[in-house]
């Protein structure tokens, strides 16, 4: 498949939004990725499980751990197809930790799986759980990177998609952007 094809996944299932969005970075943007709309359906679930799961498949995971909300559908097919447990972190008080009993071995290989990667904030603060509890990093693996492939969080990561989204900081939103009511989809403060 190429970015055509899924772009037109996402926009078939109502997936790819357009208008004036805050992203959970805070920044401003005239589309949005809703992945939990798109990953509703089995089979793109499994597509793009697929796709994450066949980049790493020779690499040896042990668990597959990705940031509530978004990434927990997404996280959790992975680790099926991989056929490896599947955790995930979420916040507390602002604050992103491993809960519910949960736990992260000395060296076990983890794979961090997430939905969308804007500017890496949420992936980044996995990334310090992973370390803070001794395990190796094996790689990073998201649905849909905004970044356009810009933003390396580890040298080994996948994207199903790689779709450079342009975003404005609060301060530069442009006119045409700011004169359209504002939506906030994202999850961060649901957790």
């Amino acid at each position: 498949m190429d970015k055509n094809d899924i772009l037109e996944i996402f926009r078939s299932t109502g997936a790819l939004l357009e208008g004036h969005f805050v992203l959970t970075s805070g920044r401003h943007s005239e589309t949005y990725f809703q992945c939990a709309k798109v990953l509703q359906f089995p089979e793109y679930l499994t597509l793009f499980g697929r796709i994450i799961a066949d980049h790493f498949e020779d690499d040896k995971i042990d668990v597959v751990i990705s940031p509530a909300i978004g990434g927990i559908v997404i996280g959790t097919d992975v680790g099926r197809q991989l056929g490896v447990k599947t955790i995930f972190t979420e916040r507390k008080d602002g604050t992103m930790k491993l809960r519910r009993g949960f736990g992260i071995e000395e060296n076990e290989r983890i794979l961090i799986v997430e939905d969308v990667l804007t500017t890496g904030g949420s992936i980044n603060e996995v990334i310090e759980i992973v370390k803070e509890n001794k395990g190796k990093i094996a790689g990073v693996g998201v649905v849909v990177d905004r970044s356009g492939g810009n933003i390396k969080l580890h040298n080994d990561q996948v994207a199903v998609l790689e779709h450079k989204t342009i975003s404005f900081a609060e301060s530069e939103v442009p006119r045409y952007l700011a004169e359209i009511p504002v939506e906030k989809p994202g999850s961060r403060n649901i957790c």
